[in-house]
């Protein structure tokens, strides 16, 4: 046995393999990833197993497609981040802080998909009278919902084959194994080689498969970096456990956009959709208070209202802190350097607090003018019209930039009773059909945008 076993250095990113640690990895260039693991050398990759001569090549005319593409769930936000449903024979793999709600949305999904489909619930954390227990507290009572606690993926495959289940959940990759390998569960290739073993059997039976992926300490999928690339899609889950609302993301999707997201709310009965993200985001306001400015942001089709908010402070310190939540630190460092060299509005010896409501990440450069007006409002201590939103993309001169679909983010502002909105000029052109209800002011520069809210 001790002739079959070596121990060898693996990098998390690449999966390259070396025989002695160094800080960075020779294959792709990236520093402390390099991980001892043992491996197996007389094993044979479970992808690779079979006759080679069983290989065969169809031209793309020959090539069919099913008619039921995809299994709608009945969920309608995760549905959209999908892209319209779960495609047969697809590997799916869902991430997020523990205690996010992968598993909750995973039994809820079991629940909700069609009275005729077979589902297979597979957990190798939890025993089945665990999971007997949260279903009854999701309300979960489906009857064709099967229930495995097992660790074993060679046995798990060899279920699968055998019962033909329409829907397979797996909770969570970290903990299958195959006993043929010596390193212990969750390791690099154990993550590596099972899940492998899934997308092959996924792929050859036509089953979709959603595995449950845990993530490391920096928020990073945890397991080699191969594992995103193997599976066909990845679903992210973001937001604070302290928090209700929970956003899902497509990191990667081979069968739709990765611009989509859906919201949830976490309550006692588990996930509940969030149909009108704007207005949940928007119903704790207080007032007209400094510090606070309205932005419309896109989520992929989804034009969501969220309130930004800025408290600048005098510090106490030697060097005052920058602190952002929900927004990209190095952006606001810039838009602080803006307003000190082109607006003459200084904020080198204050403290400065950036918070996005509701746990929203804000990531497009449309959020740059709200969160400058925020600050602008927090240092006069002048307050906003809350009717009033603001978006666009801030240049290092000063000037504001176009942000894609602008008339969407008008309608949604609308929509919810905004009576004033500042946009670039340069959009203006292209704007058609605008409600009378709300006034559209086009700026050409953050020095005009400021004298629009003063």
């Amino acid at each position: 046995m001790s002739g079959k076993i070596k121990n060898a250095f693996v990098c998390n990113n690449c999966g390259q393999q070396f025989a002695k640690w160094s800080g960075r990895c020779n294959g792709c260039g990236e520093w402390n990833t390099l991980i001892e693991t043992i491996i197996d050398n007389n094993f044979r990759s479970t992808a690779s197993k079979g006759s080679l001569t069983d290989v065969k090549a169809v031209s793309l005319s020959e090539a069919f497609i099913t008619d039921e593409n995809r299994i709608v769930t009945g969920i309608n936000e995760l549905d959209r981040v999908l892209g319209g449903g779960i495609v047969g024979g697809s590997v799916v793999l869902l991430s997020g802080d523990p205690g996010i709600g992968k598993s909750t949305i995973l039994l809820q999904l079991a629940n909700k998909l069609p009275s005729n489909k077979k589902i297979l619930y597979i957990s190798g954390e939890e025993s089945v009278s665990q999971i007997k227990l949260r279903a009854k507290r999701l309300n979960v009572n489906n009857d064709n919902i099967y229930i495995l606690a097992e660790t074993d993926a060679e046995a798990i495959c060899e279920l699968i084959i055998a019962k033909k289940p329409d829907f397979v959940a797996i909770d969570s990759i970290q903990t299958m194994q195959i006993g043929e390998l010596s390193s212990s569960a969750g390791s690099i290739v154990q993550v590596r080689e099972t899940t492998n073993m899934f997308l092959k059997v996924a792929k050859a039976n036509n089953i979709p498969i959603f595995i449950v992926g845990h993530v490391n300490k920096g928020g990073d999928i945890a397991g080699p970096k191969i594992l995103e690339h193997i599976v066909d899609t990845v679903l992210y889950f973001e937001g604070e456990r302290n928090l209700s609302y929970r956003i899902l993301r497509a990191v990667k999707n081979r069968f739709g956009s990765t611009n989509e997201i859906g919201v949830f709310e976490m309550s006692d009965i588990g996930l509940v959709e969030v149909e009108n993200p704007s207005a949940s985001l928007l119903s704790g306001r207080y007032g007209n208070i400094s510090g606070s400015c309205i932005g419309c942001f896109m989520e992929g089709t989804r034009s969501i209202l969220s309130e930004v908010q800025a408290l600048v402070t005098t510090t106490g310190f030697g060097n005052p802190r920058r602190v952002s939540t929900g927004f990209d630190y190095n952006r606001l460092n810039l838009i602080l350097a803006v307003l000190e060299k082109r607006i003459g509005m200084y904020f080198s010896n204050l403290d400065v607090y950036v918070n996005v409501a509701g746990g929203l990440r804000l990531d497009e450069p449309a959020a740059d003018l709200a969160v400058a007006l925020a600050l602008v409002s927090g240092l006069k201590d002048i307050a906003i019209d809350e009717k009033t939103l603001a978006f666009g993309e801030i240049g290092l001169s000063g000037e504001l930039r176009s942000v894609s679909r602008p008339l969407t983010r008008i309608n949604e502002a609308a929509r919810l009773g905004f009576t004033k909105c500042i946009v670039p000029k340069c959009v203006l052109h292209i704007l058609k059909d605008i409600p009378d209800s709300i006034k559209v002011i086009g700026v050409s520069s953050l020095r005009d945008a400021i004298r629009n809210i003063l």
